[in-house]
């Protein structure tokens, strides 16, 4: 195997794990025994709290590597340095997401607004809907109660729950599409 091709594979391995490290990042924490790298790596990733911005640390050491042996041009380098500036600003967008909750104080209230909205309504329909009051009030009760469960729902979306974004299948997916451009 020739220099450039252990350099495409240690590029391939360090993006196809970055990946796989960002989607676990945003769940509870990466677990090592997840990640292919090789074991130098893998000793420095252990030792490290955010495992996706190691990674994305060494991504940035092998452009620069290739940089200064003039493997690549300035103009190469700032736009790799552009592509991995973006990568790290997405997971930091992403945390952002996690760690964004919806207050308690406004998820009370619209709980508590749903209630006493759907236990005074049938006083305001009564008259116009006769016994129809009861379906018209079951109704607007289901109705408003399901988009409050979705507002919980989707307060985490990196998950592992059916609503949750598909980030196990899209990380397989990336990692294959990267090491079939890098290492094909």
């Amino acid at each position: 195997m020739g220099k450039e091709d252990v350099k495409r594979k240690r590029f391939s391995s360090l993006i196809s794990n970055y990946v796989i490290a960002m989607k676990e990042h945003l769940r509870a924490g990466v677990k090592d025994d997840l990640l292919t790298l090789d074991e130098e790596t893998t000793t420095s990733l252990k030792q490290k709290k955010h495992k996706p911005n190691f990674l994305a640390s060494e991504l940035y050491n092998g452009i620069n590597e290739m940089y200064k042996s003039e493997e690549i041009s300035g103009e190469q380098l700032f736009l790799l340095d552009k592509e991995l500036k973006g990568i790290t600003d997405n997971i930091g967008a992403c945390e952002r997401i996690r760690n964004t909750s919806i207050p308690y104080s406004y998820s009370m209230y619209i709980k508590k607004f749903i209630f006493i909205y759907s236990i005074t309504l049938p006083f305001g329909f009564v008259n116009e809907y006769d016994w129809w009051t009861i379906l018209v009030t079951a109704f607007i009760f289901y109705f408003l109660l399901t988009i409050e469960l979705i507002a919980e729902e989707i307060e985490d979306p990196f998950g592992v729950d059916d609503n949750d974004l598909p980030t196990d299948e899209l990380s397989v997916s990336i990692g294959n599409d990267v090491e079939e451009i890098l290492l094909n």
